[in-house]
Protein backbone atom coordinates (compact mmCIF):
# COMPACT_ATOMS: atom_id res chain seq x y z
CA UNK A 1 0.00 0.00 0.00
CA UNK A 2 1.44 3.48 -0.69
CA UNK A 3 0.09 4.63 2.90
CA UNK A 4 -1.06 4.04 6.19
CA UNK A 5 -4.37 5.17 7.96
CA UNK A 6 -4.08 5.84 11.52
CA UNK A 7 -6.58 4.90 13.55
CA UNK A 8 -7.59 7.92 16.00
CA UNK A 9 -9.40 7.24 19.23
CA UNK A 10 -10.46 10.76 21.70
CA UNK A 11 -9.06 9.39 24.92
CA UNK A 12 -4.81 8.53 25.34
CA UNK A 13 -4.84 5.03 25.16
CA UNK A 14 -2.45 2.87 27.67
CA UNK A 15 -1.74 -0.55 26.80
CA UNK A 16 -1.43 -3.13 30.10
CA UNK A 17 0.54 -6.02 28.11
CA UNK A 18 0.45 -9.73 30.70
CA UNK A 19 3.72 -10.88 32.12
CA UNK A 20 5.13 -10.98 28.28
CA UNK A 21 7.96 -9.13 27.01
CA UNK A 22 7.84 -7.16 24.37
CA UNK A 23 6.48 -9.14 21.50
CA UNK A 24 6.54 -7.32 18.07
CA UNK A 25 3.76 -8.99 16.76
CA UNK A 26 0.95 -8.86 19.66
CA UNK A 27 -2.31 -7.62 18.69
CA UNK A 28 -0.97 -5.46 21.25
CA UNK A 29 1.58 -3.85 19.42
CA UNK A 30 0.06 -3.36 16.37
CA UNK A 31 -2.86 -2.00 17.74
CA UNK A 32 -0.36 0.69 19.41
CA UNK A 33 0.96 1.24 16.27
CA UNK A 34 -2.34 2.12 14.60
CA UNK A 35 -3.09 4.83 17.36
CA UNK A 36 -2.76 8.62 17.76
CA UNK A 37 -2.23 9.32 21.45
CA UNK A 38 -0.73 5.89 22.91
CA UNK A 39 1.53 4.80 25.70
CA UNK A 40 2.21 1.40 26.74
CA UNK A 41 3.60 0.31 30.23
CA UNK A 42 6.94 -1.17 29.74
CA UNK A 43 8.31 -4.35 30.91
CA UNK A 44 9.86 -4.55 34.39
CA UNK A 45 13.29 -5.30 34.13
CA UNK A 46 13.74 -6.24 37.88
CA UNK A 47 11.19 -8.34 40.50
CA UNK A 48 8.83 -9.07 37.05
CA UNK A 49 6.34 -11.18 39.15
CA UNK A 50 5.67 -9.01 41.53
CA UNK A 51 2.20 -7.38 41.35
CA UNK A 52 2.72 -4.30 43.26
CA UNK A 53 5.53 -3.29 41.34
CA UNK A 54 3.29 -3.82 38.18
CA UNK A 55 0.54 -1.74 39.54
CA UNK A 56 3.05 0.96 40.47
CA UNK A 57 4.56 0.67 36.71
CA UNK A 58 0.65 1.41 35.59
CA UNK A 59 0.18 4.33 38.01
CA UNK A 60 3.36 6.09 36.59
CA UNK A 61 1.94 5.98 33.51
CA UNK A 62 -1.26 7.16 33.82
CA UNK A 63 0.29 9.84 35.98
CA UNK A 64 2.23 11.40 32.99
CA UNK A 65 -0.76 11.57 30.49
CA UNK A 66 -2.65 14.61 30.25
CA UNK A 67 -6.77 14.30 29.56
CA UNK A 68 -8.91 11.25 29.16
CA UNK A 69 -7.76 7.57 29.32
CA UNK A 70 -9.14 4.19 27.78
CA UNK A 71 -7.00 1.29 29.06
CA UNK A 72 -6.08 -1.48 26.69
CA UNK A 73 -5.06 -4.58 28.92
CA UNK A 74 -4.54 -8.31 27.94
CA UNK A 75 -3.63 -11.36 30.20
CA UNK A 76 -2.10 -10.94 33.34
CA UNK A 77 -2.75 -6.99 32.63
CA UNK A 78 -6.34 -7.23 33.50
CA UNK A 79 -5.47 -8.69 36.53
CA UNK A 80 -2.60 -5.49 37.26
CA UNK A 81 -5.66 -3.01 36.30
CA UNK A 82 -8.37 -4.24 38.29
CA UNK A 83 -5.95 -4.14 41.55
CA UNK A 84 -4.95 -0.90 40.24
CA UNK A 85 -8.57 0.37 40.12
CA UNK A 86 -9.11 -0.81 44.22
CA UNK A 87 -6.66 2.63 44.65
CA UNK A 88 -7.73 4.47 41.44
CA UNK A 89 -5.27 7.88 41.41
CA UNK A 90 -7.54 9.24 38.43
CA UNK A 91 -10.42 8.84 36.62
CA UNK A 92 -10.23 6.23 33.56
CA UNK A 93 -12.55 6.84 30.47
CA UNK A 94 -12.94 3.13 29.91
CA UNK A 95 -11.16 -0.46 29.48
CA UNK A 96 -10.94 -2.99 27.17
CA UNK A 97 -9.98 -6.22 29.09
CA UNK A 98 -9.68 -8.98 27.31
CA UNK A 99 -8.62 -12.64 28.19
CA UNK A 100 -8.18 -12.39 31.66
CA UNK A 101 -5.70 -14.91 32.91
CA UNK A 102 -7.49 -16.49 36.41
CA UNK A 103 -4.28 -16.41 38.07
CA UNK A 104 -6.80 -18.14 41.06
CA UNK A 105 -6.46 -21.52 39.28
CA UNK A 106 -2.91 -23.69 38.32
CA UNK A 107 -1.86 -22.61 34.42
CA UNK A 108 -0.39 -25.18 32.23
CA UNK A 109 3.50 -26.31 32.34
CA UNK A 110 5.66 -23.50 31.71
CA UNK A 111 3.79 -20.34 33.59
CA UNK A 112 4.13 -19.21 37.05
CA UNK A 113 2.42 -21.91 39.47
CA UNK A 114 -0.33 -20.17 41.82
CA UNK A 115 1.67 -20.74 45.18
CA UNK A 116 4.72 -18.48 42.93
CA UNK A 117 1.70 -15.46 41.95
CA UNK A 118 0.38 -15.88 45.19
CA UNK A 119 3.54 -14.93 47.28
CA UNK A 120 3.99 -12.12 44.97
CA UNK A 121 0.58 -10.39 45.47
CA UNK A 122 -1.70 -11.50 42.84
CA UNK A 123 -4.03 -13.32 44.26
CA UNK A 124 -7.02 -12.84 45.15
CA UNK A 125 -8.20 -11.73 42.13
CA UNK A 126 -10.34 -8.57 43.25
CA UNK A 127 -14.18 -8.61 42.48
CA UNK A 128 -15.53 -5.15 43.25
CA UNK A 129 -17.45 -3.35 40.70
CA UNK A 130 -14.95 -1.13 38.13
CA UNK A 131 -14.98 2.39 39.09
CA UNK A 132 -14.96 3.13 34.94
CA UNK A 133 -16.99 1.44 32.00
CA UNK A 134 -15.71 -1.75 30.36
CA UNK A 135 -15.49 -4.71 28.31
CA UNK A 136 -14.23 -8.03 29.05
CA UNK A 137 -13.46 -9.80 25.56
CA UNK A 138 -13.42 -13.18 27.28
CA UNK A 139 -12.27 -16.67 24.80
CA UNK A 140 -13.95 -19.89 24.80
CA UNK A 141 -10.84 -21.86 24.68
CA UNK A 142 -8.63 -20.34 26.88
CA UNK A 143 -6.17 -22.45 28.62
CA UNK A 144 -5.67 -19.87 31.46
CA UNK A 145 -9.48 -18.94 32.02
CA UNK A 146 -12.10 -20.82 31.69
CA UNK A 147 -15.12 -18.64 29.92
CA UNK A 148 -17.42 -19.66 33.12
CA UNK A 149 -15.08 -17.77 35.62
CA UNK A 150 -14.43 -15.25 33.51
CA UNK A 151 -17.68 -14.21 32.53
CA UNK A 152 -17.87 -14.27 36.47
CA UNK A 153 -15.57 -11.74 36.68
CA UNK A 154 -17.33 -9.61 34.28
CA UNK A 155 -20.25 -9.35 36.22
CA UNK A 156 -18.48 -8.44 39.26
CA UNK A 157 -16.59 -5.70 37.74
CA UNK A 158 -19.74 -4.48 36.28
CA UNK A 159 -18.27 -4.91 32.52
CA UNK A 160 -20.02 -6.12 29.54
CA UNK A 161 -18.98 -9.43 28.35
CA UNK A 162 -18.21 -10.18 24.80
CA UNK A 163 -18.20 -13.63 23.68
CA UNK A 164 -15.06 -13.98 21.53
CA UNK A 165 -15.45 -17.71 20.84
CA UNK A 166 -12.07 -20.34 20.11
CA UNK A 167 -9.24 -17.68 20.16
CA UNK A 168 -7.37 -19.28 22.78
CA UNK A 169 -5.47 -16.86 24.83
CA UNK A 170 -5.66 -14.04 22.07
CA UNK A 171 -1.42 -14.23 21.89
CA UNK A 172 0.55 -14.77 18.97
CA UNK A 173 0.76 -18.12 19.76
CA UNK A 174 -3.01 -18.58 19.03
CA UNK A 175 -2.98 -16.71 16.09
CA UNK A 176 -2.72 -13.14 17.05
CA UNK A 177 -0.89 -11.41 15.79
CA UNK A 178 -3.02 -8.66 14.52
CA UNK A 179 -6.36 -8.67 15.81
CA UNK A 180 -8.76 -6.49 13.80
CA UNK A 181 -11.46 -6.52 16.07
CA UNK A 182 -9.14 -4.69 18.96
CA UNK A 183 -9.96 -1.54 16.74
CA UNK A 184 -14.24 -2.10 17.19
CA UNK A 185 -14.03 -3.31 20.71
CA UNK A 186 -11.69 -0.14 21.50
CA UNK A 187 -14.19 1.87 19.71
CA UNK A 188 -17.15 0.40 21.84
CA UNK A 189 -15.62 0.74 25.06
CA UNK A 190 -15.04 4.43 24.64
CA UNK A 191 -18.40 4.91 23.47
CA UNK A 192 -19.08 3.67 27.09
CA UNK A 193 -17.44 6.27 28.54
CA UNK A 194 -19.14 9.19 26.51
CA UNK A 195 -21.49 11.13 28.45
CA UNK A 196 -24.36 9.86 26.59
CA UNK A 197 -23.63 6.20 27.89
CA UNK A 198 -24.01 7.72 31.35
CA UNK A 199 -25.84 5.76 33.84
CA UNK A 200 -26.15 3.09 31.13
CA UNK A 201 -25.64 -0.46 32.37
CA UNK A 202 -22.59 -2.16 30.89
Amino acid sequence: MCCTVQFIIEPTVVIVPGLRDHVPDHWQTRLAEDLDRVRTVAPLEHDKLDLPARVDALDRVLSEVDGPIALVAHSAGVVITVHWAQRATRDIHSALLATPADVEKPFPAGYPTTDELNQRGWLPIPRRRLPFPSIVAASTTDPLASFRRVAGMAEAWGSRLVDLGDVGHLNPASGFGPWDRARDLLREAVDLGRPSAAGQEV
